[in-house]
């Protein structure tokens, strides 16, 4: 199945002229490729290939290309009225609905017609690569090529080995993915592939935090948009995509696992989506958008610190050095004993344990106690937790200094792992299994979601950036508050922890 993209004979074919397919077709022709377009709607191949040419038109006009170059494109751009015109297509990419009926139908006429070397490819989200290839005579032959949408803009292009895929297939649709400027990665066939089981990570989690009632939606997407550096909020990105999206896929991924219990859904999700809050489509989700934008609440106020003394606990000591160094810079009133005084504000650092295991376990007097995520957000925006006794001028006290030098600062409920702490190290446990079972590499799960979901970082990174062992900790004391398997850590990630090792260490 060698198959020559240089050659001049090449021909790529397009199943279908919606948003994926048409946007298929442009970087395809944008990359110096012929490409034959069908739809079941001619009229829908014809508007693909006006919407196709003025998008080019458009790159041109910003310099992106010259007009020459995007005339050229335009112009190696063919509609074919029946699958029959792929007979000389050496691999043709299907973009169909996502219904494995339609679909198979679809692979049994391209058997009919292309040659026996020439490849078939899908460009699915969600159906499993190795069972739409069964029926097919040769499904060494059928493989995923799985764009992200708007194609033009999402660089990231993933490509799934099924079971029976040959190797060299694969090989070719990884260059076929740069002939078409796209940075692919490779994956073995597993539910979600690689992008869409991480961000259950992000989206889930926030949401079971928020049913826990830890924190207020507007305050999980200020604490993960500015604190730990995501474009948006979960929340925020829900509405952007729209929960009867975002939902179902979570839940036939859960399924698609055997209800493997890092990827099940929360059940608040469920009940707004049929309640139609479905996002921005709708004009209401987590947000308003009935003016024609995200009304986003104001912060609740809080008062100015008063000058009450502050003590800052040691059994952290990294935690202990960067809180200090804070409180000394606004100016707090800071106590240097091994014990807070009997009126002191207590500030605790915990790394994964919630704030009422924390003043247990230290013997300090809950009702003072607060704690402060000194792993991430300590520079952009703070997070403070309570815990059940805290008293609310204490809570007040807390917020009041450590927002003295202008940083922001969100107060939360008692959680373990705060925000920030819970939901990476959650992202970087679903990595860290990726890289476990094989599906891809440590470097192309992280190239594939900074590239897929524009995170600042991907799960691997995450992990190294806190540490493996400050991330081993978290999940463990999730574990162990919760009872819950959600929370076990991947053995990819506790062997490195122990060891002393990056996330991206290889075993031999």
């Amino acid at each position: 199945m060698a198959i020559n993209l240089d050659n001049d004979d090449f021909i790529l074919g397009v199943i279908g002229a919606g948003a994926m397919g048409r946007g298929i077709v442009q970087v395809a022709a944008a990359g110096g490729l012929r490409v034959k377009l069908f739809d079941v709607n001619q009229a829908q191949s014809q508007d693909a290939v006006e919407f196709v040419g003025k998008m080019l038109g458009r790159a041109a006009e910003k310099g992106q290309m010259t007009e020459a170059d995007a005339s050229a494109a335009s112009g190696r751009i063919e509609v074919v009225e029946a699958t029959q015109g792929f007979a000389d297509c050496q691999i043709v990419i299907e973009a169909a609905t996502e219904n494995p009926d339609i679909k198979n139908k679809i692979y049994e006429d391209l058997e009919g017609i292309m040659a026996e070397d020439a490849i078939i490819a899908t460009n699915t989200s969600s159906l499993s690569i190795t069972t739409l290839a069964s029926p097919l005579k040769k499904p060494e032959r059928f493989v995923g090529m799985h764009f992200f949408n708007p194609v033009p803009l999402m660089r990231l292009v993933e490509v799934i080995d099924g079971v029976r895929t040959a190797a060299e297939v694969g090989d070719t649709l990884m260059e076929l993915g740069r002939r078409m400027t796209r940075e692919p990665v490779r994956c073995q066939d597993a539910p979600g592939f690689l992008v869409n089981q991480v961000g259950r990570g992000y989206n889930i989690e926030a949401a079971h935090i928020n049913s826990e009632q830890v924190a207020d939606i507007p305050d999980l997407d200020r604490i993960l948009s500015e604190g730990a550096g995501f474009r948006m909020g979960p929340f925020t990105l829900l509405d952007l995509t729209g929960l009867d999206v975002t939902h179902p896929a979570t839940e036939l991924i859960y399924r698609q696992f055997y209800e493997e219990p890092r990827f099940r859904p929360n059940v608040m999700l469920r009940a707004r989506m049929e309640a139609g809050m479905l996002g921005r489509k709708t004009g209401h989700g987590f947000y308003d958008y009935s003016s024609g934008k995200q009304e986003f609440p104001a912060e609740a106020g809080y008062p100015a610190y008063d000058g009450l003394p502050i003590w800052i606990s040691k059994a952290e000591d990294e935690g202990h050095k960067a809180l200090t160094e804070i409180v000394t810079k606004i100016g707090g009133n800071l106590e240097t004993g091994e014990s807070p005084s009997s009126d002191a504000l207590i500030l605790v650092t915990p790394i994964g344990d919630d704030v009422t295991t924390t003043a247990v376990d230290q013997g300090l007097d809950p009702a003072r106690t607060l704690g402060v995520d000194t792993l991430v957000g300590l520079a952009t925006r703070r997070t403070l937790m309570t815990n059940p006794a805290t008293k609310a001028e204490f809570r007040d006290a807390a917020h009041g200094l450590l927002t003295g030098d202008g940083v922001k600062a969100s107060v939360i409920r008692d959680c373990p792992g705060f925000v920030c702490q819970r939901i990476i190290s959650t992202i970087c446990n679903i990595g860290c299994q990726i890289a476990q079972l094989g599906t891809a590499g440590p470097e192309d799960i992280d190239k594939a979601v900074v590239l897929g979901l524009n995170y600042p970082n991907g799960p691997l990174t995450f992990g190294d950036q806190l540490g493996p062992k400050n991330v081993l900790r978290v999940l463990e004391a999730c574990h162990r508050l919760y009872g819950d398997p959600r929370y076990r850590p991947s053995p990819w990630l506790r062997r490195r922890a122990e060891l002393g090792l990056s996330l991206f260490d290889k075993e031999i």
